[in-house]
C-alpha cells in the first residue's frame, strides 16, 4: 500500500486588484507535502473553461498530482477587494466546479491508498461535495495510524452546526484559529470561557 497524504475540496482563483493567483486550502496542503518528499494529491473539480485550463496548468508546472474532474460548472473564483481601511473582502462564488466533486471508482481507488488526508468545511457548504468527501472518509483505511485532518474555515456563512459536529467527530486533527474557536464555542453554547477551556472542551467532547 502506498502512504499517499490528500488534500480535498476547494481549487480556485483568487481575483486580487492585482490579478489572479491560485487558492484554495486543500490544494496548498497537497503541495506543500510534495515539498517535504511525500506522495501527496489534491482532489477538486474544474469547470471546462479557460481558467480551468489555466488551473490544471499551473499545477502540471507546479508538479502537483491531482484528480480534479471537469463538470459542467464553472471553475471558483473569489473576488478580493481591499476596503479603505486595508481589509480585504472576500465574495466567494457559489454553485460552482468545486462545490460539484463527484465520487468515482477512481476517487474510491485513490482513498483506499490514503494515510493521511486534510479536508475543510467550506467544501462541505454543497451537499454534492458534502457526500463526497463523506464517502472518501468512509472508504480509507480502518486503522489507527491513519490522520483525519479537519480544517475549520469559516467563510461568509458557509457553515453551520451540522456540518462541524460530524467533521469534528470524524477528525482525528482539528486545525481551529483563535477567532474560529470563539465563534464556534458561541454556536456550541459555551462562550463565556478562555480559549484554552474551549480546546479542552472540544477535545473531550470529540475525542
Amino acid at each position: 500500500m502506498n502512504d499517499i497524504v490528500v488534500g480535498m475540496g476547494e481549487a480556485l482563483w483568487d481575483v486580487l486588484p492585482e490579478g489572479k493567483k491560485i487558492g484554495g486550502a486543500p490544494a496548498n496542503f497537497a503541495y506543500h507535502v510534495s515539498q517535504f518528499g511525500l506522495e501527496s494529491c489534491a482532489i477538486s473539480a474544474v469547470g471546462n473553461d479557460a481558467l480551468g485550463t489555466e488551473l490544471l496548468e499551473n499545477f502540471n508546472r507546479k508538479g502537483v498530482n491531482y484528480l480534479i474532474e471537469n463538470v459542467p460548472y464553472p471553475t471558483g473564483t473569489v473576488q478580493v477587494e481591499i476596503d479603505q481601511a486595508g481589509i480585504p473582502q472576500y465574495e466567494i462564488k457559489e454553485n460552482v466546479a468545486w462545490d460539484n466533486i463527484p465520487y468515482t471508482a477512481r476517487l474510491e481507488a485513490l482513498a483506499e491508498r490514503t494515510r493521511a488526508v486534510c479536508f475543510g468545511s467550506l467544501a462541505q457548504r454543497n451537499v454534492v461535495s458534502r457526500n463526497t468527501i463523506n464517502r472518501f472518509l468512509d472508504a480509507m483505511p480502518k486503522d489507527d495510524n491513519r490522520l483525519i485532518v479537519f480544517d475549520v474555515n469559516l467563510r461568509q456563512g458557509f457553515y453551520n452546526k451540522e456540518i462541524l459536529c460530524n467533521s469534528m467527530k470524524r477528525c482525528n486533527i482539528l486545525k481551529i484559529n483563535d477567532e474560529e474557536l470563539v465563534t464556534v464555542s458561541r454556536m456550541f453554547g459555551y462562550p463565556g470561557i478562555d480559549l484554552q477551556d474551549k480546546c479542552w472542551i472540544l477535545l473531550g467532547k470529540y475525542n
